[in-house]
């Protein structure tokens, strides 16, 4: 039986002792759904998580609808979950658990006055809702690696992925992987480098810092050098038996050599070794043909991942693009230092 809106409580999983089991057991969860992710968003941005639950707060912890509060002067307050996350599962086990949750929701909304609510799910959840409509859809690539090590090899696309990273180890490419200051500026200039490119500001990093400071050692940052320069890094982490892959950067002087190819074989032998079951790949805008293909030829397999949007004024999405192609055209003039202080302004109010 549903029940009804009243019988359903906000808690702040940052205060909330069951947070952390419930994460563990829940078999949808991911690193996204962490108190170390949740920890470094408020840290980094301001962002406040909330969940929302049918679980009095004398019981057990069974079900849970993740967000973060997000204000912003700028771009409205609202309801995200997650800001800056390439996925975030209701953690629910049922669609009338969602349903009751989501009904919560709409009260809140309103009472709150945010400007609206935004939900990603692999599965099509919210085709009941009404007040949900299906604004953007993303490819959400994983790679089992359950397989023999040798297994998993055989599935990667010969030239543009066995051959690279065989040219990469002729390269006498060094490789670090770890957490210290120094790599992680290292990587951090790398990131830079990859976004100018884009014509993008960088996260900040203060971003990575406040990351690396609360998953600790569930993070891990692999960068290659040739010689004393960084040419390609990628940042992964570590929740159960996945092992998620984040963010990378490279100098576009030195993609001849492989190097990003052949982090991403460390990273997949690491994972193996440790008995991980699944490397994420993350999601990729379905226009993005070349990023699809990169991880398709790592023999990764893909669903659909939907963003949702309760409520949607017509033309908000059009009007949202067309802010984000005037940024874009702004900063394609930009320097890198004015890239940087860019993304130090902005972040926090795009989550």
């Amino acid at each position: 039986m549903t029940l009804g809106p009243d019988r359903v409580w906000m808690i702040r999983p940052l205060l909330d002792d069951r947070w952390s089991q419930f994460v563990d057991r829940h078999a949808n969860s991911s690193v996204f759904h962490t108190i170390g992710w949740l920890t470094a968003l408020r840290a980094a941005y301001g962002y406040e998580p909330i969940a929302l639950t049918t679980s009095s707060p004398s019981q057990k912890l069974t079900n849970a609808l993740l967000f973060c509060s997000v204000q912003s002067w700028l771009t409205r307050g609202r309801l995200v979950s997650l800001p800056f996350t390439d996925h975030c599962e209701p953690l629910v086990e049922s669609i009338e658990q969602l349903q009751t949750l989501c009904a919560r929701l709409d009260t809140l909304q309103k009472t709150q006055r945010w400007a609206y609510a935004e939900l990603r799910t692999s599965e099509p959840l919210l085709d009941f809702e009404k007040s949900f409509r299906a604004c953007k859809t993303y490819l959400w690539h994983r790679l089992d690696l359950r397989p023999r090590l040798d297994a998993i090899e055989k599935r990667f696309h010969k030239d543009c992925i066995k051959r690279r990273i065989r040219h990469a180890e002729r390269q006498g490419l060094m490789y670090e992987q770890g957490r210290s200051d120094s790599l992680l500026q290292s990587f951090y200039d790398l990131i830079v480098r990859m976004r100018s490119r884009k014509h993008l500001p960088p996260q900040p990093f203060s971003w990575f810092q406040r990351l690396v400071a609360s998953m600790g050692k569930n993070v891990c940052i692999r960068v290659a050098f040739k010689g004393d320069q960084p040419v390609a890094g990628i940042l992964t982490l570590n929740h159960g038996r996945t092992v998620y892959y984040k963010y990378g950067g490279s100098d576009a002087r030195f993609h001849h050599l492989g190097a990003t190819p052949m982090l991403f074989w460390q990273a997949i032998q690491t994972a193996k070794s440790a008995g991980m079951e699944t490397l994420d790949l993350g999601r990729s805008d379905v226009e993005d043909r070349g990023l699809i293909m990169f991880k398709e030829r790592w023999g990764a397999e893909s669903v659909r991942l939907t963003l949702w949007r309760s409520p949607i004024a017509e033309g908000s999405l059009f009007l949202e693009h067309l802010k984000m192609r005037l940024a874009r055209t702004v900063c394609t003039y930009m320097p890198h230092r004015m890239l940087v202080f860019a993304g130090q302004l902005m972040y926090r109010h795009i989550g």
